[in-house]
């Protein structure tokens, strides 16, 4: 083999090292963000629409502050240790420091609490008070109206627009999201005088509801208020409406999951049961429509709620990296706290002074089918509002 030879060989043996080298480089320059969700399990269906909206909004923006984005999602499988190793290892390996997600609160406070040893910023959808409550931190957001809120935008009105319902029945499951929904709601019946004839609590992995209604049936509730979320809620729906106590009750789903559970129920279920929400995808603001927009033409559907969610969490975390000029995670959260902006919702706001976003939950009502004027058109928006414990009633502390 001759001198020109050699060079040809080694010519070509430098293309991929090359090629690799200016890969690595870019991957070394993108900003990584942590998509953590369950993909697998009870709470797949969720996960699945939550990495979706990610996938979105990272599209959308392309690059920030002249950097590409890139992001990876992590199956948690709503477990806190799984959650917890997962974000580890994404903040290992790729340096990733921002991470929106976490369906359950149990796994949420986990990542929230791993995020601010590492130096991160987390911003979850999950619901339990703790969040931005006791177990709050620096480096934790939430975007979701907590517990709380859900239940006084569901649990009063309903109350009050039905002033001779007096029996309340509720169904928990038995962890922090389901104990701060019925802390919540246990509060307003002993306000308005309310009588709780019972409640069922279950396990997070429960999926046949049968005996838990026959206790409610049992004892002749006005109102069944449902405390549970995803496809637990829809599979007590499902059977409480077989047992036929669509007829003599009125049901109350107080955080529904939004568009997808209302597919799967269908409208002749949905018709008449009452569904807390913290995203409608009819609701008429700017950055909703130009979102339905954006969904529509990049997946042939309206946004739901877990797609929503992480849309918006993600969204938020690029704002602030843009609004802060950079993505040292102490300046980025410099700059959410305290940001106003146009959202889903219409105006909301992050609270310095425990990283809640201050935001409407809607309680909608399932529309019978003849009145639907669409195929995604399953309910009406029958109120509205925003409902926050003041900061010194949340026992956060923010150091």
């Amino acid at each position: 083999m001759n001198r020109r030879d050699l060079l040809k060989l080694a010519a070509l043996s430098a293309v991929p090292a090359s090629l690799l080298q200016a890969r690595s480089a870019w991957a070394a320059d993108a900003i990584e963000l942590g998509c953590p969700v369950p993909m697998s399990g009870p709470f797949a269906a969720n996960g699945k629409f939550a990495d979706l909206g990610m996938k979105l909004a990272v599209e959308q923006y392309g690059k920030v502050l002249g950097r590409p984005l890139a992001y990876t999602v992590l199956d948690t499988e709503g477990k806190p240790a799984t959650a917890v190793r997962k974000v580890q290892e994404l903040a290992q390996q790729k340096n990733a420091r921002y991470f929106a997600g976490g369906i359950l609160s149990s796994e949420s406070l986990a990542m929230g609490k791993e995020a601010e040893k590492f130096g991160g910023v987390f911003i979850t959808t999950a619901g339990a008070d703790e969040i931005t409550g006791k177990d709050c931190n620096r480096a934790t957001f939430r975007w979701s109206v907590p517990t709380y809120g859900a239940i006084e935008r569901t649990v009063r009105p309903l109350i009050e627009s039905m002033p001779k319902a007096k029996r309340w029945y509720t169904i928990t499951p038995q962890y922090v999201f389901g104990d701060g929904l019925l802390s919540a709601a246990k509060n307003i019946f002993k306000e308005k005088g309310i009588e709780h004839v019972g409640n069922s609590y279950h396990a997070l992995t429960e999926k046949e509801f049968s005996g838990y209604l026959t206790n409610a049936m049992a004892a002749k509730p006005d109102v069944l208020l449902i405390l549970n979320f995803g496809s637990q809620s829809s599979d007590t729906l499902r059977q409480a409406v077989s047992f036929g106590m669509k007829k003599n009750t009125t049901i109350l789903v107080a955080w529904a999951s939004g568009l997808e559970q209302f597919e799967s129920l269908g409208a002749d279920l949905c018709d008449g049961v009452y569904f807390g929400a913290q995203y409608w995808h009819d609701v008429d603001t700017p950055a909703n429509h130009d979102l339905v927009k954006r969904t529509q033409a990049a997946f042939k559907s309206n946004p739901n709620y877990s797609l929503a969610g992480s849309y918006t969490c993600t969204k938020i975390l690029l704002d602030a990296m843009i609004k802060a000029g950079s993505v040292d995670p102490k300046a980025v959260i410099a700059a959410l706290q305290g940001m106003k902006y146009d959202g889903l919702t219409g105006p909301e706001e992050i609270r310095a002074a425990d990283h809640q976003v201050l935001k409407n939950y809607y309680l909608l009502k399932g529309k019978p089918k003849n009145r639907m004027k669409d195929k995604d058109d399953f309910a009406e928006v029958v109120s509205v509002g925003k409902a926050f414990l003041p900061v010194e009633q949340t026992q956060c502390k923010l150091a």
